[in-house]
Order: structure tokens, then sequence, then C-alpha cells
């Protein structure tokens, strides 16, 4: 079984590092051309180019050519589906911790 498996693995995969949380975070404002995406970026070109690969394969953003420029966007359906997959995760935990304190209540009157 490979390391990563899933679509939602590739995504927190992809999200593990921070020069593409901050693209993520550049694209929430809005489509952009590569060019301008890379901008704060202190890296060559190709190095930030294998960020934006790594972020379009496992679904969390797009990308088109549109002239001589390529242009990225964010893909919001695998965003929620990360989404959703925590929000499953901090109810059960909740649900766990609620019944943890009603065991301690009972334990403490017992």
């Amino acid at each position: 079984m490979p390391y990563h498996s899933t679509p939602l693995d590739l995504a927190f995969h992809a999200l593990s590092d921070p020069t593409r949380r901050a693209v993520v975070s550049r694209l929430a404002e809005g489509e952009m051309p590569v060019t301008v995406l890379a901008e704060p970026f202190d890296m060559a070109l190709p190095s930030f180019a294998q960020h934006l690969k790594v972020l379009e394969e496992c679904g969390l953003i797009a990308s088109e050519k549109r002239g001589r420029s390529r242009w990225c966007r964010l893909e919001r359906a695998r965003f929620d589906e990360a989404a959703n997959w925590m929000e499953a995760e901090r109810r059960g935990w909740a649900e766990r911790l609620d019944r943890l304190e009603a065991y301690l209540d009972r334990t403490e009157r017992e």
C-alpha cells in the first residue's frame, strides 16, 4: 500500500509544506498567473513550479494556459473534502469528551 493512498492523503501531504500553504493563501484572493504568484517566494521559478505541481496533482489547484501565461486557481472540492473529514473527526472527539465528562460526573457523585 503506498504511503499516500487517497486524494485526501495527498492533499494533507501537499499542505504540510509552508510554501504550498502560502500559495494556497495567495490563491484564496483569486486566480493569478504563475509569475505573479511566485513573486514573494525566494526561489527559482522551476523550483516554485514543483510546488505548484504537487498542489495540482492532489487536486487543490488547477492551472490553465492563457496566451503566454499559466494561470492558477483553487479547486474548492478538495478543500471541502478535507473540511468534511476534519469536521467529522472534531464531532467524534467532542462526543468522546462528552461521554468522559458524563462518566467523571457519575463517578464523582458515587
